[in-house]
């Protein structure tokens, strides 16, 4: 089920004309993907196959979280492969069974902090209507519905780690709201009011620097800004002030990684960037490819603070934009 989503090589040939390591990394394989790319991805997404244990989830670090779970099943969506009959498959179905049953029956939360339901949620949304599997619609139903429930209770219009909690973050807001947008995108209603409040609570965590603070304007650095500018970019309001103003404060490379959350802002820089701009992703894309080239293990995996398995998946993703077949990657 493969569709063809043809990357602009002329456009890869112009930002690294004169540079003959990149011009090589960046030959084509014939599909419109580099093909330096796609043996990373393909090697690390066997990684991920190799390591899933029988119930569906991992056994590192944060492996057994629905949230990472729901990460790696879309590092394995976005390669294109036949969810249902492709090389995946398998590993998807399993990972897609441990989501289903860390949901609750009753209330439809999945696992135990709305990180965990944002990511889950959103690949949930990702693997419905291209997955066989009768229960995703309602399943993806309930945790919606859970979603916009605890943004009505939410003093701040947003969200942080519990159903219940009356104060918001701008993390755990983006896991949430992207599941929202996605949600909408595999054609489940979500008001729009739900997101104009949101992004409502980002205007209050907006710094005069141009980032994203946590919970307010204070400390903004590149992984909260980087889901700023996400919001605001699925939010078609990419024209506005402060997607350029969190652009620009990226482009600065201002404070990347925050004390180990490297692979996290990679996850989300790289869908800020591509709503910027084709010419700026593709710089960008560039520079991420050669360093993940440089730090992915001989065995697929990367390292990093937060677990192999989710700074595995989140570099993937980092880099599943050359192929764009999620429904939540179109501009």
């Amino acid at each position: 089920m493969k569709r063809c989503f043809q990357l602009v090589l002329v456009l890869l040939a112009g930002v690294f004309a004169g540079r003959a390591g990149a011009q090589e990394l960046f030959e084509g394989t014939g599909e419109g993907v580099p093909f330096e790319v796609d043996r990373m991805y393909v090697k690390g997404l066997q990684f991920l196959v190799q390591s899933q244990n029988a119930q569906g989830s991992w056994s590192d670090g944060m492996g057994s979280q629905p949230a990472v779970v729901g990460l790696a099943i879309l590092s394995m969506l976005a390669h294109g492969e036949d969810p249902n009959n492709g090389p995946y498959a398998p590993s998807i179905k399993r990972g897609l069974n441990f989501i289903l049953g860390a949901q609750s029956k009753e209330t439809g939360y999945i696992g135990s902090s709305m990180y965990n339901h944002g990511f889950a949620t959103l690949a949930l949304a990702e693997a419905y209507g291209t997955v066989n599997d009768p229960r995703l619609g309602l399943a993806l139903q309930e945790a919606v519905k859970l979603i916009l429930n605890s943004q009505v209770r939410n003093s701040y219009g947003a969200w942080r780690y519990s159903p219940e909690s009356s104060d918001a973050d701008t993390t755990v807001s983006g896991a949430n709201l992207v599941a929202l947008f996605a949600a909408r995108n595999a054609g489940l209603g979500v008001p729009e009011e739900a997101v104009r409040k949101a992004l409502q609570f980002y205007g209050r965590c907006r710094s005069q620097d141009g980032g994203f603070g946590y919970t307010g304007p204070e400390g903004s650095n590149g992984p909260r800004t980087a889901i700023g500018a996400l919001v605001f970019g699925l939010a078609k309001q990419k024209d506005s002030s402060t997607f350029k103003g969190a652009f620009q404060f990226l482009n600065r490379g201002g404070n990347q990684s925050d004390g180990g959350y490297y692979h996290y802002y990679l996850y989300y820089a790289s869908q800020a960037y591509f709503h910027a701009s084709v010419a700026a992703w593709t710089e960008w894309n560039a520079a991420n490819v050669a360093t993940l080239k440089t730090s992915q293990r001989g065995d697929g995996g990367w390292d990093g603070s937060n677990g192999t398995t989710f700074c595995t998946a989140s570099a993937l993703l980092s880099m599943a934009l050359n192929y764009r077949y999620l429904p939540i990657y179109e501009r």
